[in-house]
């Protein structure tokens, strides 16, 4: 069965995500951007922040999607980059509703 829990496959993520920023594994994606550092990260964030809308002002179900699943990854990556971790996003949440 595959794993469909959001929160396990975020976590799961996060963990390869904080594995590579130690490791920093020669053609890693994830090493090219801790490498390059927050501004990168941010730069990233932000354009896959601006695709989600582009997705969604054309009304295309896939590419929000895609583009969400992007969003996310970099947004874990900055988190990593912040050493912030789920659990503290969580309590935020948590504390929101």
């Amino acid at each position: 069965m595959a794993v469909t829990d959001l929160g396990e496959v975020l976590a799961e993520v996060y963990q390869v995500v904080l594995e590579r920023k130690a490791a920093l594994p020669e053609g890693s994606y994830t090493t090219y951007l801790f490498t390059k550092g927050q501004d990168k990260i941010l730069k990233k964030v932000g354009e896959e922040a601006a695709e989600v809308i582009i997705g969604s002002k054309n009304q295309d179900k896939s590419e929000v999607i895609y583009e969400t699943a992007d969003l996310l990854y970099h947004l874990l990556v900055l988190l990593g980059f912040h050493e912030i971790s789920l659990e503290e996003i969580a309590l935020e949440l948590l504390n929101r509703r």
